[in-house]
């Protein structure tokens, strides 16, 4: 995620009823009514971001909740990457010298296959690869975990909501366990959620940003979280996102983005926020009060 994304503005919505599924409010996955913790590329202040070892460091922590970003590769291969250079978190300036910008567009897969993506990050990770989208979901449903995930770039990836869908079929995430509780996906893009929920309106949404009060009637149709930076959140909006029902008929949920520091983690659980997003979720965690 990114704060200066921008959202698209949305011009059109779906009339077709969504499919209701069984009560699942974000904080029921919390414990006594706090705040959903959600490690934030995995657990990206220990391992690198959107490796699987950042999957494996949130399950060690005990954290139910990754999150992950995905892009796609010149010949079609949907990657777990934040950026969409593969400058910052791999080697490809190195082992790719003249192909500048490094976007990921421009590599295939079997490319990408070829780079660290670790050894940025700290000598003990050396090695590790940029996952596919379908090796990322498998690592989860190992840990028995459950995904926030981003469609990254969707501007970039034409039909790229599609395709992540269909995998995520392919993969057994959009049965009725793993839509009831165990999949949102999310983007900037006001336009890219909206055809994520034409497409299957079971899944449910999230849209990155902090939409005027008076728009969030209009997002409501077709998301189900509103999941602003918590700079730009307050008691009163989170009130006012709480105040919509949802594309699933239950109120809008608040998950924010990223909160790394306790006192951070008590300001906005004080605001109401349904899921805390953090790059260290155990901090967060430690630091919700107790029941």
């Amino acid at each position: 995620m990114h704060a200066r994304a921008i959202a698209a503005t949305t011009t059109a919505l779906l009339g077709t009823a969504a499919l209701l599924l069984p009560p699942s409010h974000a904080r029921a996955d919390g414990d006594g009514g706090r705040p959903t913790v959600i490690a934030h590329r995995g657990a990206s202040a220990y391992a690198p971001e959107n490796t699987l070892a950042a999957v494996d460091k949130a399950a060690e922590m005990g954290v139910a909740w990754v999150e992950n970003d995905v892009q796609r590769t010149r010949d079609g291969e949907l990657v777990v990457l934040h950026d969409d250079s593969l400058q910052r978190t791999t080697d490809a300036e190195e082992v790719f010298p003249g192909r500048a910008p490094w976007k990921v567009k421009d590599f295939t897969a079997a490319e990408v296959a070829r780079l660290d993506a670790g050894s940025w990050f700290g000598p003990e990770y050396a090695g590790a690869r940029v996952p596919t989208l379908q090796q990322y979901v498998r690592r989860v449903e190992l840990h028995h975990q459950k995904l926030l995930l981003e469609v990254k770039n969707p501007e970039l990836y034409p039909d790229i909501e599609q395709q992540t869908l269909k995998l995520l079929g392919n993969e057994g995430w959009l049965d009725r366990r793993h839509l009831a509780d165990r999949l949102i996906v999310q983007s900037f893009s006001a336009d890219s959620v909206r055809i994520v929920h034409q497409l299957k309106p079971g899944v449910r949404t999230g849209f990155l940003g902090t939409p005027p009060v008076a728009d969030l009637p209009a997002y409501a149709v077709f998301v189900d979280q509103i999941n602003p930076s918590y700079s730009s959140l307050s008691k009163g909006y989170v009130s006012a996102v709480h105040a919509s029902t949802g594309a699933h008929g239950r109120p809008l949920e608040v998950s924010t983005w990223t909160v790394n520091d306790a006192n951070t983690a008590r300001l906005v659980t004080g605001y109401g926020v349904d899921g805390i997003i953090s790059n260290k979720p155990d901090v967060v965690r430690d630091a919700l009060p107790a029941v």
